[in-house]
């Protein structure tokens, strides 16, 4: 039975290292990018370095109350690419 676990634990603990690593929108072009956000409706992209955002399709992706923000990103084959929207909180309301 300590077998079992012992080697239960690990399965999951190396499930995390094989996590898939966010797309890179400055290495993918414009399309690639507005392509991926419109097929999965929401995703995280990196938009340089360390920093990311999660960009949507519509509004259904957001949280209740949240408005749509245009997201203007850099892609390989153009500095300002159109890829969709970021969820923000309304601030007239709060």
């Amino acid at each position: 039975m300590t077998r079992f676990t012992l080697s239960l634990m690990l399965i999951l603990a190396a499930g995390t290292a094989f996590a898939q690593a966010r797309p890179s929108s400055p290495d993918r072009t414009c399309a690639a990018n507005r392509q991926s956000v419109l097929a999965n409706g929401a995703i995280v992209l990196g938009t340089g370095g360390y920093t990311f955002d999660r960009f949507v399709r519509d509004s259904s992706f957001c949280p209740h109350g949240d408005i749509l923000d245009p997201a203007w990103i850099p892609s390989r084959d153009t500095p300002q690419c159109f890829v969709g929207y970021r969820c923000k909180t309304d601030m007239r309301w709060d």
